[in-house]
């Protein structure tokens, strides 16, 4: 079942920093939205209603209804501004999605099977150096995260954004960019201390066999 997120708003008149200083002491937050040849439109927004649909990952990466005193449109959630010290949205920017016009997001990376890859199954520990990547498409192709699969991970390894496999449509905008920007998405290493263990363990005979035992006494 497919997941569909709507955010009502109303257009803005009172613009600059001391209205949107009032407007934020009525639970309220200021937004634009842009895009597709039209001009930009000043927004105000509920903010406990758009806090509870943050909640959900798929926001960030899916294609929103806006609904601007009653009218509807196709947007994307371009960027947010959040409160430094509190829970709270300052500012959000919505693009007008057009349905001929590649948009480019980022999307969620979501890591599956690490406990079955054979690098795990030898003791080695998963890292994660990435958890999104920036992708281009037509709105229809947008997808809510591209999966990562871990099962073929080694010791000593790592997958590079070139092993994710895209939906039809979707590429990712740095390997777009040519050689030497296939960057490293997840590896699998031993940790320092398993690695400092087997050091030991390895040491250990090694030693004993050069000491040797001491004659005894005669």
């Amino acid at each position: 079942m497919s997941i569909s997120f709507s955010v009502e708003a109303e257009t803005r008149t009172d613009l600059g920093k001391g209205a949107s200083r009032r407007l934020r002491h009525t639970e309220k937050f200021p937004a634009v939205v842009y895009g597709a040849g039209k001009d930009p439109v000043s927004l105000t927004i509920d903010h406990k209603k758009f806090l509870h649909s943050l909640e959900n990952e798929a926001f960030y990466s899916h294609i929103l209804t806006l609904i601007v005193d009653g009218k509807e449109e196709q947007v994307v959630l371009k960027d947010l501004q959040r409160h430094p010290a509190k829970i709270a949205v300052m500012h959000a920017d919505f693009l007008r999605v057009s349905a001929n016009e590649k948009l480019h997001m980022h999307v969620p990376l979501h890591f599956v099977n690490a406990d079955a890859c054979p690098g795990a199954k030898e003791g080695g520990l998963v890292t994660h150096s990435m958890t999104d990547v920036e992708i281009a498409c037509l709105p229809k192709d947008l997808p809510e995260f591209l999966e990562v699969d871990l099962s073929s991970l080694e010791l000593d390894h790592s997958l590079h954004m070139s092993d994710i496999t895209l939906p039809a449509g979707v590429e990712i905008v740095e390997l777009s960019h040519g050689e030497g920007h296939d960057q490293p998405i997840a590896a699998c290493h031993m940790t320092r201390g398993a690695q400092e263990e087997d050091e030991e363990a390895v040491a250990a005979p090694e030693a004993a066999a050069e000491g040797g035992e001491e004659p005894a006494a005669e």
